[in-house]
């Protein structure tokens, strides 16, 4: 899959992604919950879907929030597959908004 040039990757994030960021190698986003089992249910649903998507976030947990950053590794940048799991990672957190 080829990665997106970084103008098309900002347009992208701007344009379909809220909360979003870029940095020239990734895209990303913090999500903030109640409590520690709240983010990490959330991040459950993450992981279950990024393996049916065969693909995989880079992650970290600290108590409440969850930071997430996407790119494909085999494309060195942003491909579609980021968007498409972005997208996803979206629709789940909106499912969380009670636990926020």
């Amino acid at each position: 899959m080829k990665a997106f040039s970084n103008v098309e990757v900002r347009d992208l994030v701007a344009s379909k992604l809220t909360g979003w960021s870029f940095d020239g190698n990734k895209i990303s986003k913090n999500f903030k919950f109640k409590t520690f089992v709240n983010a990490f249910s959330f991040m459950t649903a993450v992981a279950l879907e990024a393996e049916k998507a065969d693909h995989h976030p880079e992650w970290s947990n600290v108590y409440n929030s969850v930071t997430i950053n996407l790119n494909t590794h085999d494309a060195n940048g942003i491909t579609q597959l980021d968007f498409e799991l972005a997208l996803k990672i979206e629709s789940l957190f909106e499912s969380y908004i009670s636990l926020r």
